[in-house]
C-alpha cells in the first residue's frame, strides 16, 4: 500500500479532539455524547500516523485489525477502504470504536505516545463506519462456497456475534440463538443509548444477517433446548458466549430493601426495556433522587449516568479505593465528572438502611486507606477504624461485578468448569474438553471487555472452521484462561 504524501504529520499537529455535546444539555436526555469527527478532521488525525515499520500498535488489538493500512486509506479519503479493511478483521467497528478501552490497548503502543498523544484509532473507526451508516450503504465482504457445515452459537453478544460472522464468511450455515426477544447481549441490555446507541448494534447485526447468519430469539439454551440437543438437530459444532451476566452483591445487611438494584436488573430496564422512555414504555424504575452507585468500573459509570437522566438531584459513585485505581475508561470518568456525578472514594458500603416500610433511607459507610496490592495489582482498601458515617440515600445500585450463569454448563453432559462455575477452554482455540464445543468472552475469562471478547470469538471461529474442514481427531487439554 502506497504511503500518501500528507502522512507522518504526528510531531507537528496535536492530537483531534472529539467533538462532544455540553455537559448542561445531555444529561436531560440519552443520545449520545460525543458527536464524531468530520471528514476533514479524520484525515488530519489519520495522517499524524508515522507509520512505523514495526506495527506496535496492532499487536494491542485484540482482533489484530491492520492500523497502519486503514490509517492511511483514511488519510487519504477513502473511507469505505479503510472500513472495508477493518471489516476483514472486526466485524463490529462502529461498537467497537465507542467502547473499546484504545487507551490501554492500541493508541497505548502508539510510538507517538511515547513523547505527545498517541493517534486517535478508536474515534477513525468509529467515523469510518458511521461514514458509512450515513450514506445508508452496507459493502459486503466477499464469502466463500458455501460448505453446508452447521454452527450454533450460543449467546448474541460481542464474542457470538464475531464469531458467527467470520464463520459465515467462511461458508458455514451460523445460527445465533439468543435468550432475549432482542440480539445484541450485553451490547443492548449493558451500555446505555448516550453510550452506545441501539440503532448502532442494530446495524451491525443486520450487516451480519446480510452474510446469511440466522438469529433464533427468545430461546435459552439449557431451557429452550440443549447442547446435546443442537448436536442431535444437525449441528456440527457449537460456540458458546453466553457472558457473565449473573449479579454479584455486596452481602451487607439491608441489601434486600425496596430500591436497591444489581446493575444487570438496573441497566436492562433502563436500556432493554427503555425505561428512561416512560410513558411510551411502562418499564418500572426507580427514579431516585439521591442515588448512590457502589463499584467504579465502566458498568458502574453507566448506571450512575442513566440515575441522572432520569432525575437523580445527587447522583453519586461509591468506590473503596482511589481514583488512581479505578478502572472505569478515562473517558467515561471525564464524562461523568464533567455531568456533576458526585465521587466518594476510598469508602466501601456497610448496611444499607431503610424505614419501617421496608424502603431505602440510606447507607453506612466506612472509610478505607490504602493497603499491600492484592491479586489485581491493586493497592487493595484497608477499613479505617471508627470512620463509619451515613450516606443519605434512596436508591442503591450495586456494580461491583458479574459471575458465570450456571444455565449452560448444568445441562450440558460432562462440560468442564472451574470452581467459579466458568467453563474450561483452550485461550488459543476457545475448544473445551466436549469435542466440538467451544466457549470464549466472559463465560471463560469473568467479566473483561467487548473487543476482548470479540478477539476470542474471532479466535474460536478460525479453530471451528479447521475441526469442520480438517475432521481430523485433535485432543486438546481445556485449560484455565
Amino acid at each position: 500500500m502506497a504511503e500518501p504524501v500528507q502522512m507522518r504529520k504526528g510531531m507537528q499537529v496535536p492530537r483531534a479532539k472529539m467533538p462532544e455535546r455540553a455537559a448542561w444539555e445531555r444529561t436531560k436526555d440519552f443520545n449520545e455524547v460525543p458527536l464524531g469527527f468530520t471528514p476533514l478532521q479524520a484525515m488530519l488525525e489519520a495522517s499524524r500516523c508515522l507509520l512505523c515499520q514495526k506495527e506496535t500498535c496492532r499487536t494491542g488489538c485484540p482482533v489484530n485489525i491492520p492500523i497502519k493500512d486503514f490509517m492511511i486509506l483514511v488519510a487519504n479519503g477513502d473511507f469505505a477502504g479503510a472500513l472495508r479493511r477493518i471489516r476483514e478483521y472486526n466485524s463490529l467497528p462502529a461498537i467497537c470504536g465507542r467502547v473499546c478501552p484504545q487507551e490501554d490497548q492500541c493508541e497505548k503502543l502508539c510510538s507517538l505516545a511515547k513523547k505527545y498523544e498517541s493517534v486517535s484509532i478508536g474515534y477513525l473507526e468509529r467515523f469510518v463506519a458511521d461514514m458509512e451508516m450515513e450514506a445508508g450503504t452496507l459493502d459486503l465482504p466477499e464469502k466463500a462456497p458455501s460448505t453446508g457445515l452447521r454452527v450454533a452459537i450460543v449467546g448474541s453478544g460481542p464474542s457470538g456475534l464475531t464469531c458467527a460472522g467470520d464463520l459465515a464468511r467462511l461458508g458455514h450455515e451460523v445460527t445465533i440463538f439468543e435468550a432475549l426477544h432482542v440480539a445484541g447481549g450485553v451490547l443492548m441490555y449493558g451500555i446505555p443509548e448516550f453510550r452506545l446507541p441501539k440503532k448502532i448494534v442494530q446495524r451491525e447485526i443486520d450487516y451480519l444477517k446480510k452474510l446469511g447468519v440466522r438469529f433464533e430469539l427468545d430461546t435459552l439454551i439449557g431451557r429452550t433446548i440443549t447442547i446435546p440437543e443442537l448436536f442431535a438437530e444437525g449441528y456440527q459444532a457449537v460456540f458458546v458466549g453466553t457472558g457473565a451476566g449473573l449479579p454479584v452483591f455486596m452481602n451487607v445487611p439491608g441489601e434486600n430493601l425496596n430500591g436497591v438494584y444489581s446493575s444487570n436488573e438496573f441497566l436492562t430496564r433502563v436500556n432493554l426495556m427503555k425505561a428512561y422512555d416512560f410513558p411510551n414504555y411502562d418499564t418500572p424504575v426507580m427514579h431516585g433522587k439521591k442515588v448512590a452507585v457502589v463499584g467504579g468500573g465502566n458498568t458502574a459509570m453507566d448506571a450512575v449516568r442513566c440515575a441522572l437522566r432520569l432525575g437523580a438531584e445527587k447522583a453519586m459513585i461509591v468506590y473503596r479505593r482511589s481514583a488512581d485505581e479505578m478502572p472505569a475508561r478515562k473517558d467515561e470518568i471525564h464524562h461523568a465528572q464533567a455531568e456533576g456525578i458526585i465521587f466518594h472514594y476510598l469508602t466501601a458500603p456497610t448496611k444499607v438502611l431503610g424505614n419501617g416500610q421496608g424502603w431505602v433511607t440510606g447507607m453506612e459507610c466506612q472509610k478505607m486507606q490504602l493497603g499491600e496490592p492484592d491479586a489485581s495489582g491493586r493497592r487493595r482498601p484497608v477499613p479505617i477504624p471508627d470512620s463509619n458515617f451515613i450516606l443519605e440515600v434512596d436508591t442503591v445500585v450495586v456494580a461491583i461485578g458479574t459471575s458465570a450463569n450456571p444455565i449452560v454448563p448444568s445441562t450440558t453432559p460432562g462440560l468442564v468448569t472451574n470452581k467459579w462455575g466458568y467453563i474450561l477452554a483452550d485461550p488459543e482455540t476457545g475448544a473445551t474438553n466436549i469435542p466440538g464445543v467451544y466457549a470464549g468472552g466472559d463465560i471463560v475469562t469473568g467479566a473483561a471487555t467487548v473487543i476482548l471478547a470479540a478477539g476470542a470469538g474471532k479466535r474460536s471461529a478460525a479453530a471451528i472452521h479447521k475441526y469442520l474442514t480438517e475432521p481430523k481427531e485433535i485432543k486438546v487439554e481445556a485449560v484455565s484462561a
